[in-house]
């Protein structure tokens, strides 16, 4: 079984990196509008079968029970890799014999790239990674068996993630995707993706008003 798990911080607590330009509510809006742009891409990936979202951010448990997905609904998130380790070995018991954790900044990636993400997984053990457009962070991993190393999410973590997979003896590939690759996290994302980006996204309707 393949499935896509999403984790989605509260829409409040995000992109800090953008506060020396942009104001606190201005950047949980961006938050909830990379959130639903990217579930409306998450809902037509095909060859999966479950999509689960951890989270506590109450719009986006909504939305995900509004697709018919699985939600992990967290009492505290205290890191990323914490929220997804702790729902891979849920997903693990589920029955999930390979999981995609893939985030919700990726405004220009599409059901394309993550069925072509999908397509590459092996036999266990086996990972793939795609590394985030610097090459140090990890913008997407698909993990077989879920739970085959642990997360590292954060700066360096890339280099960290292919570690764990030789130190578990996995098989990797790793997969070099121009949209999957451009997160927004800094200003200089948003003039790379701002051309980009679909013009009727809730993304770009953000930047529109901001005029980022």
């Amino acid at each position: 079984m393949k499935a896509i798990l999403i984790p989605v911080k509260v829409f409040t607590e995000s992109k800090k990196r953008l506060a020396p330009h942009v104001s606190p509510e201005a950047r949980a809006e961006l938050a909830a509008a990379l959130c639903e742009d990217f579930f409306r891409v998450a809902a037509q990936v095909r060859g999966v079968e479950r999509v689960y979202v951890v989270t506590q951010e109450p719009r986006a448990l909504d939305w995900a029970q509004h697709n018919g997905w699985e939600t992990i609904i967290e009492t505290e998130q205290v890191s990323e890799s914490h929220s997804v380790d702790s729902a891979s070995q849920f997903c693990g018991a589920e029955g999930v014999e390979a999981l995609l954790r893939i985030p919700i900044d990726l405004p220009l990636a599409t059901p394309a790239d993550i069925e072509a993400v999908l397509a590459e997984v092996g036999d266990e053990p086996s990972t793939v990674l795609v590394p985030s457009r610097d090459g140090t962070g990890t913008n997407a991993l698909l993990r077989s068996p879920p739970t085959l190393f642990p997360s590292h999410f954060g700066p360096g973590s890339f280099a960290l993630h292919l570690k764990e997979a030789e130190r578990c003896g996995a098989r990797v590939k790793i997969l070099h995707n121009p949209n999957i690759k451009l997160d927004v996290d800094e200003m200089e994302d948003f003039r790379l993706a701002a051309p980009l980006i679909r013009s009727n996204s809730a993304t770009a309707h953000w930047i529109a008003r901001y005029r980022l």
